[in-house]
C-alpha cells in the first residue's frame, strides 16, 4: 500500500480517557409521560366519583359484607368451584389422555365429547340438565326430582362444561414437551410411569398452569349462573336480600367486592405456582 493511500484513510476517532464516566441520556418520551398523566386523571377521577356517590350506600354495603347469608353464599361458591375444578380436571385428563390415543375409537370419542360442550352455552346445559325430569323421570327406580337436586345439577352441569376446555389445556400441555425427551427417556430404560411422572408432568405444567389458573378464577366468576337455578350461591344470596330491602345497588356491590378478593387471591396463587414449575427456564430468571 502506498503512502499517498495511508495519507487518505480516515483517522481513527479519538476516545476521550474518561469514556467511562460518560453520562448516559435516556431518550424522552413526552408523549408517554403526558398518556400516563392523562390516564392517572382519569383514574382518580373514576375513583373519586365511586367513593362519593351516595347512590353506591357504603355504609350497607359493610353492613352486609360479613352477614351470615352472604358468607354462607361465599362458601358454597367456594366449595363449587373447588368441586367442578377437581372433577373437571380429572375427566379431562382422562379425556386428553383418550385424544392422544392410538386408538380410533377413543380419539374420535374424546373429540366428539369436547366439540359438543363446548359447542353448548353453560346456562342452555344447566336448564337441560335442571329439566332432564322431563326426559327420564326415572333414574334407578328412583325419582329423578328426587335424586338430582340444584346442587347435584350445578356440579354435573358445570364438571361436564368444564373437563372440555381441561381436556384441551391438558393435551396442549403434554403435546408442548419436545419429543426428544420421551425417546431420551425410553433410552435409558424408564418405565413408563416413571417417565410420565419425572420428564413429561414436570415440563408439561409450565404450560398447564397459566390456562388452568385462568380456568379456575374463570370457573369462580362462572358459579355466578346456578343462581338460575336457585342454588345459594354469593350472587343468590345477595340476591335474596336486596328483593327484601329493595337495596339493590349496595349488594351488588357486596358480591363484586367479594368476587374481586378471592381472585386477587387466586391470582397471587397462580404467579407462585407459575413461577414454581418455570424454575430453571427463562421465564424463571
Amino acid at each position: 500500500m502506498s503512502s499517498d493511500t495511508l495519507a487518505k484513510a480516515p483517522a481513527a476517532p479519538d476516545i476521550p480517557e474518561d469514556a467511562d464516566s460518560l453520562r448516559i441520556v435516556p431518550q424522552r418520551r413526552p408523549g408517554q409521560w403526558a398518556a400516563a398523566v392523562a390516564v392517572l386523571v382519569l383514574l382518580a377521577l373514576a375513583v373519586n366519583s365511586v367513593l362519593r356517590n351516595d347512590a353506591f350506600q357504603w355504609d350497607v354495603v359493610a353492613e352486609y359484607f360479613t352477614s351470615r347469608s352472604v358468607l354462607r353464599g361465599l362458601w358454597l361458591t367456594l366449595w363449587l368451584t373447588a368441586v367442578v375444578m377437581v372433577l373437571g380436571f380429572a375427566l379431562g385428563t382422562l379425556l386428553a389422555a383418550a385424544r392422544l390415543s392410538a386408538n380410533p375409537v377413543l380419539r374420535s370419542v374424546s373429540w366428539g365429547y369436547v366439540w359438543l360442550f363446548r359447542s353448548i352455552p353453560i346456562l342452555v346445559q344447566l336448564l337441560l340438565w335442571f329439566n332432564i325430569g322431563a326426559l327420564y323421570p326415572q333414574i334407578l327406580g328412583v325419582k329423578t326430582v328426587d335424586l338430582l337436586g340444584p346442587i347435584t345439577v350445578a356440579v354435573i352441569g358445570l364438571t361436564l362444561h368444564e373437563a372440555a376446555y381441561a381436556a384441551e389445556v391438558v393435551r396442549g400441555g403434554i403435546l408442548s414437551v419436545d419429543r426428544g425427551q420421551v425417546e431420551a427417556a425410553q433410552a435409558l430404560g424408564l418405565s413408563r410411569l416413571r417417565r410420565w411422572r419425572r420428564i413429561v408432568l414436570p415440563q408439561a405444567m409450565r404450560s398447564i398452569v397459566p390456562p388452568a389458573g385462568n380456568m379456575l378464577i374463570g370457573t369462580l366468576k362462572g358459579t355466578s349462573i346456578v343462581s338460575v337455578i336457585a342454588v345459594q350461591d354469593l350472587l343468590y344470596s345477595v340476591q335474596l336480600v336486596y328483593h327484601r330491602t329493595y337495596e339493590v345497588i349496595p349488594l351488588l356491590m357486596v358480591a363484586t367486592v367479594w368476587y374481586t378478593v378471592v381472585t386477587s387471591v387466586l391470582s397471587v396463587g397462580q404467579y407462585y405456582v407459575e413461577r414454581y414449575y418455570a424454575r430453571g427456564s427463562e421465564a424463571a430468571r
